[in-house]
């Protein structure tokens, strides 16, 4: 008898309720939210069909609408500049929204698999370095933090669960440590609001973030088969539906990506892949051509394959076909022994070097030297030259020893290597190769770095063949 009372007001409830009516938008529209500067505000939401809905902001801002026959509604109100200021946002529908300390200024999107979710406090037996001082020294109230929860979904869905927090001790030693140094720099030198929200999953491929319509193109790539019995997170799009669909449509400065570990194995697919997935998510966010910079998978012994070498060149030639978007190299801050790198203050901050040069326009050195061509010498040697090198190259004044060379027989041997003075050139060279044809760098699983750019950045690993 108690049960079918329960039910039965259960029901009454949800009939009350559909007649009384709610305004209600997803939870990324909320108190303590950050709002994009100088952007169109753009929510949306639902509420009963034709209902009339009012949007009104501290900063001057209204706009009306109606909600249309199935209870979904849309608008836009413009906003200026960032302020500092507290701001109040007013919803009015079938009932009334407040959210109220709003800031309004740099909106940042962060994802991939789990280098960017691991936390500033560390995994189970995996630290973060300096996590205790960053944590302690967290506190600022002008970063605000949205962690969206894991969520995989056959069919798109419209919210997220997750709330908006200030940076504080409490907050930030669950948040992504790499995310976190990215925001905390921007927020340091642009002195404005940031809002960095963080929607990320552990061991997922590319194609799960990737919408379906997209991946139909792909009809012939090998993830059809080796994802499709697979968990829920590691299928097609089935991120995508979860955790990219419902921020849709919210203005954002940019995206910052860390993730290629789970495609290790097919790298050939990922370079198009990867950029097919950045054109999607332009193309459905309705924010223009926003930055989009991401991390190169770090150093890490696999099976001993090359094979995330290969994945690393699919990554460094992505820089070339996706507009404004950026790579952060991280070839010196990898362990062998640990996919997850406890050094993850550079990565982020190379992230945020990315950014404010190309979004902000602050003169800072944002990338590292790049391998151009390399030319074969009457001797034997092999000079090889570097774009993004106004002051050369830098060994730190240590021995370069991760050059090979081949010759027609396609076998590598270990090569030396000396940098040209005053150029962005060095020459290779080896004994055992007399007659060389390719040259390769650090192209390995888990190689040192030992070639930098002066501005500290190391180079990323290339090869001159394609075999």
């Amino acid at each position: 008898m108690r049960i079918r009372i329960s039910v039965v007001a259960s029901l009454l409830a949800i009939f009350f309720s559909s007649l009384l009516g709610a305004v209600e938008v997803p939870a990324f529209f909320a108190s303590n939210m950050v709002v994009q500067q100088n952007k169109p505000f753009v929510i949306w939401g639902t509420d009963r069909p034709k209902q009339s809905i009012k949007l009104q902001t501290s900063w001057r801002g209204i706009a009306n609408t109606q909600a249309d026959e199935n209870g979904n509604w849309r608008l836009a109100v413009n906003t200026p500049e960032a302020d500092h200021k507290p701001h109040e946002i007013v919803l009015t529908g079938s009932d009334k929204k407040v959210f109220s300390n709003v800031l309004l200024g740099e909106v940042w999107f962060a994802s991939g698999q789990s280098n960017m979710g691991m936390p500033l406090l560390g995994n189970v037996n995996q630290p973060v370095t300096d996590s205790n001082e960053t944590i302690l020294n967290s506190s600022n109230p002008q970063l605000r933090l949205f962690k969206a929860a894991a969520k995989a979904s056959v069919q798109p869905i419209d919210d997220v669960q997750g709330t908006w927090l200030a940076a504080q001790p409490a907050t930030v030693k669950q948040f992504s440590a790499t995310a976190y140094y990215f925001a905390a720099k921007l927020q340091t030198l642009l002195d404005v609001p940031v809002g960095i929200i963080v929607s990320a999953w552990g061991g997922t491929p590319v194609e799960s973030w990737i919408d379906a319509p997209t991946l139909s193109q792909y009809a012939d790539f090998e993830f059809h088969q080796a994802l499709t019995n697979q968990p829920p997170h590691r299928q097609p799009s089935q991120l995508f539906n979860g955790m990219i669909n419902p921020f849709l449509g919210l203005q954002i400065k940019g995206a910052i990506w860390y993730q290629g570990e789970a495609n290790r194995t097919r790298a050939a697919e990922y370079k198009e892949l990867f950029p097919a997935m950045v054109q999607n998510w332009r193309k459905l966010w309705d924010s223009g051509e926003f930055a989009f910079h991401f991390v190169q998978i770090a150093p890490f012994s696999y099976k001993g394959d090359r094979a995330s070498a290969y994945l690393r060149e699919a990554q460094l030639q992505s820089v070339d076909v996706i507009p404004n978007s950026g790579m952060a190299v991280t070839l010196d801050v990898g362990n062998c022994s640990q996919i997850h790198p406890a050094e993850k203050r550079p990565v982020g901050e190379r992230l945020a070097y990315l950014a404010l040069a190309k979004q902000y326009g602050m003169d800072v050195g944002h990338t590292a030297p790049v391998f151009k061509h390399a030319d074969i010498l009457d001797d034997g040697k092999v000079n090889i030259e570097f774009t993004n090198a106004p002051l050369g190259l830098t060994s730190f004044s240590k021995a370069i020893t991760e050059f090979e060379l081949a010759g027609q027989d396609q076998v590598f041997y270990p090569a030396q290597a000396k940098i040209i003075h005053r150029k962005a050139k060095l020459t290779v060279w080896s004994d055992k190769v007399q007659q060389p044809v390719a040259v390769r760098y650090a192209f390995k699983d888990c190689p040192r770095a030992e070639l930098f750019g002066v501005n500290g950045l190391p180079i990323s690993s290339f090869r001159s063949d394609n075999w």
